[in-house]
């Protein structure tokens, strides 16, 4: 993990107070970014995006409803979720950014306040929240909602970043480019043993989904030390793979048989190789890159192509910890072959809509993408999106079988 996911979930006020004020910074950055791109901020109702506005709106809400608003803020994941609260600084506040109520495709007609306001909406309950922990003890009850709001915002400034692309807009920042991967070196090959999966109560902040943890038993297994790249991946489409059915599981072939084109999302093939498309323009692909955009379907076809299987989120885990110097990871998010599902003895935390609603059978992402913020990459983390969306920027690595 890094420093910053580190004090992320273990820093003391000041710590976090900083942190705080260097995520909204990224958030606001982007917006500008986008409203540069699209000044009126219209953009298409799509299930995989939001409004500008309201995902804007909604992080300074949800910041100012598990905080400011929160009368139990300090008993963290004890607090009660149904607390009556306090009056959101902004009238009718819930009725427009509230996640859990407001349906997606609603977002696009609400009466959103103007840029302007909004960013004004969010500094006041920045500066309120930087008040509350100025006060606040330096323990982990008392800092659970602050370090909560702040890994709520970094999600959401990814989520951003990967909507912007998805828009054809670009974000002029050199930290969230893709970075070239050097050639794959050995698999790793990592002994049996019973690994202790997930978090622990009592070692700082934690999603409640990876609490309480459990001990698995894992066989010897033999895994990728680094994603699939390009320079891996693009064989598989040269061969036909999106075209023949035996890669592909029953799932996977309905997938494939909606698909307008056969083969990865903002890929094609140019008059000089391959291409991709970034920031509204065509431009050669880096074969070094990781391959991501990249659905489970076409992570699971690819691995029966080649004759290798997804990692479980044990497996990876294991490896992520117990070798951290040679396995690489933070290139993509890495589908695996677990699904979403509760530990045993799982306790939903006060955000009730975190975890719950989506132990589903979708499977978990490791690892975090070059769109991830520094504090969000935690090898213990749990990340969790539909087996087809290609929206995200996610790839895999493989095990041998």
């Amino acid at each position: 993990m890094t420093p910053l996911a580190l004090a992320a979930r273990r820093g003391g006020p000041e710590v976090l107070a900083e942190a705080l004020v260097a995520s909204r910074a990224d958030t606001l950055a982007t917006f500008a970014a986008v409203e540069r791109a699209v000044p009126d901020l219209q953009i298409p109702l799509r299930a995989e995006l939001n409004p500008p506005l309201w995902e804007l709106g909604h992080i300074g809400w949800f910041q100012e409803y598990w905080l400011a608003r929160n009368p139990e803020h300090a008993r963290g994941c004890r607090a009660d979720p149904q607390v009556a609260r306090r009056a959101p600084g902004r009238a009718a506040a819930d009725a427009l950014y509230d996640s859990s109520r407001v349906p997606h495709d609603s977002r696009w007609q609400l009466p959103l306040p103007d840029a302007p306001a909004t960013r004004a909406d969010l500094a006041r309950q920045l500066d309120a929240t930087l008040e509350l922990l100025r006060h606040a003890a330096a323990d982990d009850d008392a800092l659970y909602f602050f370090r909560l709001a702040l890994l709520h915002e970094d999600m959401h400034h990814e989520a951003a970043l990967y909507m912007a692309r998805g828009l054809g807009i670009a974000v002029d920042d050199a930290r969230w480019l893709a970075r070239a991967l050097p050639e794959p070196p050995p698999p790793l090959a990592l002994a049996a043993c019973d690994w202790a999966l997930g978090s622990r109560h009592g070692d700082g902040f934690a999603f409640d989904n990876e609490l309480p943890g459990c001990t698995v038993a894992l066989a010897p297994f033999a895994i990728d030390a680094q994603v699939v790249r390009w320079a891996e991946f693009l064989p598989f489409v040269d061969a036909g793979g999106y075209h023949d059915a035996r890669s592909w599981t029953e799932a996977g072939q309905r997938w494939r048989e909606r698909q307008p084109v056969r083969g990865p999302r903002y890929l094609r093939r140019g008059e000089a190789g391959w291409e991709h498309w970034c920031a509204g323009r065509w431009s050669a692909l880096d074969l070094r890159e990781a391959a991501t955009h990249l659905t489970w379907h076409e992570a699971q076809a690819w691995c029966r192509w080649a004759g290798r299987r997804l990692p479980t989120e044990a497996e990876w885990e294991c490896a992520a910890c117990s070798a951290p110097v040679a396995f690489r990871w933070g290139d993509a998010w890495e589908w695996t072959a677990s699904a979403f599902a509760p530990f045993a003895g799982f306790v939903p935390h006060p955000y009730r809509d975190y975890s719950v609603p989506w132990f589903d059978g979708r499977p978990v992402l490791r690892g975090a993408s070059p769109l991830t913020q520094p504090r969000m990459r935690h090898p213990r983390y749990r990340n969790f999106f539909m087996a087809e969306r290609s929206d995200v920027p996610a790839g895999f690595r493989s095990c041998a079988r």
